[in-house]
Order: C-alpha cells, then sequence, then structure tokens
C-alpha cells in the first residue's frame, strides 16, 4: 500500500496542509509539539476511522473550528488507485468515503487501507489493565477479519443489556437468551483470538531475536476462562455471582495478551529497551501476518521512534524494515541530523519534511 498523498484540513494544530510522500520511507522531522505526530494520526485515521491515540473525534478538530477532513489517494500493490476522505463535524458527526460513495457502516472500510503504528502510546500494553491489551488483539484482528469486527460489536451489545438487566430486573428467561447471544458470539471471538496469538508467537520471537542482543526468550500466552472449558459453563458457574455484583463478571470481555521475558512478567522483569524491543516486535509482527494474509503490505508508522531506543538498535530496525517485504514508511523524529545519519547508512530510498507548529517547511 503505498499513500501518495494526504490533505488535511482543520485537523489538531494543522489548519491547511498537503503533503506527497515517496513510495520508501518518508521522515516527519521537527521540534516536539510541532504536528509530527498529528499527521501520523491523520494517517492512521483514513486505515481505521479513528486515532490511534485516546481521543474523541471532537478533541481532534482544531481550536475554534468546526469540522476537519482528511484525504488521502493511495495506490495498492497491484497499482489499483484508492481515494479515501474521513470528514468529522460537531453537528453532522462523521462520514467516510471510498472513491466518492459514502459507506453504510465505517467498520465496512477497516481492512481496506491496512496500517500497522508504532509509538510511545505502545507502553499502555505493558503498563495498563487488560483491556488495552483486548482492544490491541480487536485492532489487529478487524483489519484481517471484518466478521470478527461484525462479532466484537454485537458482542458488547449483548454484554450491555445483560448488564442492564442484572442492575434492574435479573430475570431468568431473558438472562438464559442474552447467554446464549453471548456464548454465539464470544466463541467466534475466542477461536479467531486464539488464532491469532499463535500465528504471531513465533514470528514475535523472531523479530525480537533480530531487534535484540538479549538471549531472554519472550513469550507471548492467551488467557481466557474458555481456554480450560465451555462458554456456556462458565457462565453456569458465575451466574450467582453475576446476581450479586450486577454485572457479568465472566468471558471474553475479560480476556488478556501476557508478555513475558525470559520466563517472568514483562512489565516488571523488562528493561526499558527490552520492552520497546518487544512491542516493536509485536507491531512488526503483526504487520508480516497482515501482509501474508491480505497480499497486501501494510503502511507502516514509526512515530518517536527513539524513545526508549539507542540509536543502534534503531538503525538496525531501519535496516530490517528497508527489505522488500516492507512497504512505505513514515517516521518521526525531534532530531533531523540522527534520523538522516541512519536513513543515510540504511541507502534506501527516503524524504524527509520538516514540521513547524502544524505547517510543512518546504
Amino acid at each position: 500500500m503505498f499513500l501518495k498523498k494526504i490533505t488535511l484540513l482543520n485537523f489538531k494544530n494543522v489548519a491547511r496542509e498537503e503533503l506527497t510522500f515517496c513510495p520508501g520511507i518518508n521522515g516527519l522531522v521537527g521540534d516536539n509539539g510541532a504536528g509530527k505526530t498529528n499527521i501520523v494520526d491523520a494517517v492512521y485515521y483514513l486505515s481505521m476511522c479513528k486515532s490511534s491515540l485516546q481521543m474523541t473525534d471532537g478533541q481532534s478538530i482544531r481550536h475554534d473550528t468546526d469540522f476537519f477532513l482528511i484525504e488521502g489517494a493511495y495506490a495498492t500493490d497491484e497499482g489499483k488507485n484508492e481515494q479515501v476522505v474521513c470528514s468529522f463535524s460537531r453537528k453532522g458527526g462523521k462520514v467516510l468515503k471510498r472513491n466518492g460513495k459514502e459507506y453504510d457502516r465505517l467498520s465496512d472500510h477497516v481492512g481496506l487501507i491496512p496500517a500497522v503504528i508504532v509509538s510511545p502510546a505502545d507502553s499502555a500494553l505493558i503498563s495498563d489493565a487488560a483491556d488495552e491489551r483486548r482492544r490491541y488483539l480487536n485492532a489487529f484482528i478487524s483489519q484481517l477479519d471484518r466478521a470478527y469486527l461484525a462479532s466484537v460489536v454485537r458482542y458488547n451489545a449483548v454484554l450491555a443489556e445483560r448488564n442492564r438487566l442484572l442492575k434492574t430486573h435479573p430475570d431468568e428467561e431473558m438472562l438464559g437468551i442474552y447467554d446464549q447471544q453471548l456464548i454465539r458470539h464470544g466463541e467466534e471471538i475466542h477461536a479467531r483470538r486464539q488464532q491469532a496469538v499463535e500465528e504471531l508467537r513465533p514470528v514475535v520471537t523472531e523479530y525480537y531475536r533480530q531487534l535484540s542482543d538479549d538471549r531472554e526468550q519472550v513469550e507471548l500466552i492467551y488467557r481466557s476462562e474458555l481456554n480450560d472449558r465451555p462458554f456456556e459453563e462458565v457462565l453456569r458457574a458465575a451466574r450467582a455471582k453475576d446476581l450479586v455484583n450486577e454485572f457479568t463478571t465472566s468471558g471474553i470481555h475479560r480476556d488478556d495478551l501476557v508478555l513475558r521475558i525470559g520466563g517472568y512478567p514483562l512489565r516488571k522483569y523488562g528493561s526499558q529497551g527490552q520492552q520497546k524491543s518487544f512491542l516493536i516486535a509485536l507491531k512488526l509482527a503483526q504487520y508480516a501476518i497482515i501482509a501474508r494474509n491480505k497480499q497486501e503490505r501494510p503502511l507502516l508508522l514509526l512515530d518517536d521512534l527513539f524513545d526508549k531506543l539507542d540509536a543502534s538498535r534503531v538503525e538496525r530496525l531501519i535496516r530490517l524494515v528497508s527489505d522488500d517485504g516492507f512497504g512505505q514508511i513514515l517516521i518521526t523524529d525531534c532530531n533531523p541530523t540522527r534520523l538522516q545519519t541512519i536513513l543515510d547508512k540504511t541507502g534506501g530510498e527516503y524524504r524527509l519534511y520538516t514540521i513547524e507548529n502544524g505547517e510543512v517547511q518546504r
């Protein structure tokens, strides 16, 4: 996938900009707060219909304006042209168009323009609660499997209804109906997550080995109550507890992705460099699996790459993603000399853009 041109209007601190990218590596350089990450986030928006950060659509509108618009012109690996426009206004909501035609459902777009992002926000996958890791799995699998995304949406809707019932009138017949719906969607989600983690595991291990000189073994483990017994048994065993707590205490909405290094939790025993290397290996594995399954190389977005990584590891990573297995790459850095030196060493095609106060300095 190749993003030829992107146009931004009233997006975060960008008033109006148009950037034309090269098929290789595109570096966005400038001071912290200049707007580099905002441009990368706009690219992510056009793939996933939302920000890569924990921000609402309204928070992405430039101050003192009422809407934003992002437009991208793409070429697929087979040479097919695609145009995607995402707009959001405070009054009219979000509209997404592909080649001039508006989508009925935003979820129908996810997976068309595959993208993988590496950013400092990834640290939440290690430090935050399990729901952050579930969100990661959902976003990853949704780019591969539209039916999975539909199952997650339906599961969450049924879960909300069941929780409402538990808080008001816990009617046994209605609980039984909700349970059957949770079981149907939940078992589909569990099976797909299990498959995804099985695919990720060996690829993460290999990428970690290439990125790091460390000898520790890294592990990726899918933890779910459904690993041990059918969902029907899980819900039946938790029924009394659900009634007391007035919410659904068991199910795939409590799944987790366990990250380990040397047999121990990555959060407690991994250094900052090891944690960052693990997260990058995870994202590169995600990239490889999406590329293999969709026969389309995703966009690779590397935001603030030097955060907690020394220059030698960054150089190793740049060399790794410069081969033919990877496509177009966007990288941000606050130090233009440092980034240019590393890119010169790799010898591949690249282009640098300087960003100041939401504007591209040409």
